[in-house]
């Protein structure tokens, strides 16, 4: 094995990560031109993502770390950040969405507080 080359059953894992992710990816992108409303739209992508950078995240690490640079721990540390904050902005885009329709007299659930609120006082 040379400086450059993988052996083959690296190359073929490398590969089959990277292209399922890629393909997880494109799945999610379809997601957003196939659904109607915000609060529809906004799941694909965002569960997509994350699901597409843990197969790539495995693909660069693998990929990396063979290479004999030791473990390729910025691939990990990439994949984390956004395993993070994807689903913590998601939440915040779908809360200001859920005001914002609620502000405007549009048809969507209600307050779960509210709920909880008068459940409370009828116990």
């Amino acid at each position: 094995m040379t400086e450059g080359t993988l052996p083959l059953w690296a190359e073929i894992t490398i590969a089959v990560l990277v292209l399922a992710g890629s393909i997880i990816a494109l799945l999610g992108s379809l997601g957003l031109l196939r659904l109607k409303t915000y609060f529809e739209r906004v799941h694909a992508p965002s569960v997509i993502a994350t699901m597409g950078c843990w197969c790539i995240m495995h693909g660069t690490l693998l990929y990396f770390s063979m290479q004999g640079g030791g473990l390729a721990i910025h691939a990990l540390l990439i994949a984390l950040f956004i395993a993070i904050t994807v689903p913590v902005t998601t939440i915040f885009l779908m809360r200001a969405a859920l005001f914002r329709a609620r502000r405007s007299g549009k048809d969507v659930p209600g307050s779960l507080s509210r709920i909880v609120s008068s459940d409370e006082r009828d116990s």
